[in-house]
């Protein structure tokens, strides 16, 4: 029975030992394995070109972002320059009359308007008897008055936004609760 089962185990060893048979259309495991290596390096090519592409990507982002807030004022500068260019012209006038430098400063404060204008910089000048906004004014005072409670009674000083964005809240007395 000894023998029987070596010779068992004696075919099974020589079994294991032979190298599978491949069809001749088919790719032994040598090519397959070069095969999937290729494969490999061009997939690590490709991740490592999309991973430069990311970085430029995010570099060219920073750069356009410094940009943006270095020359954000560009536009406000550009209409500004025209404002100081007539003031310093109104201090060369050697014999100014009262009337030609009330002229001449109107025509500043159209420029001056006109700049605010093309930059979004809109006043808050809330009318008497307005209701009190905190988003928009800022009361100092209270004070008696003859109108409903909390609405503006005076405006000490214009406020300005910029688009949606409150850049000085305007200054106003309010009027007493009853």
């Amino acid at each position: 029975m000894q023998d029987q089962e070596n010779q068992e185990v004696s075919q099974t060893t020589e079994d294991v030992n032979e190298a599978p048979a491949t069809e001749p259309g088919e790719p032994g495991l040598e090519d397959q394995l070069a095969a999937a290596e290729a494969k490999l390096a061009e997939m690590h090519d490709a991740f490592m070109r999309a991973k430069a592409e990311g970085e430029n990507i995010r570099r060219r982002a920073q750069e356009d972002v410094s940009k943006a807030h270095k020359f954000a004022i560009e536009s406000f500068a550009e209409a500004m320059v025209p404002v100081r260019d007539s003031l310093e012209m109104a201090l060369k006038v050697e014999n100014a009359s009262v009337e030609s430098l009330k002229e001449g400063v109107e025509m500043t404060l159209k420029q001056l308007t006109s700049a605010f204008e093309k930059n979004r910089l809109v006043e808050v000048m809330p009318a008497v008897g307005d209701k009190l906004d905190p988003m928009k004014h800022q009361a100092v005072a209270v004070v008696p008055a003859d109108q409903e409670a909390n609405t503006v009674v005076n405006v000490l000083q214009k406020g300005y936004m910029i688009a949606d964005r409150l850049l000085r809240p305007a200054i106003v007395t309010a009027a007493q609760a009853k």
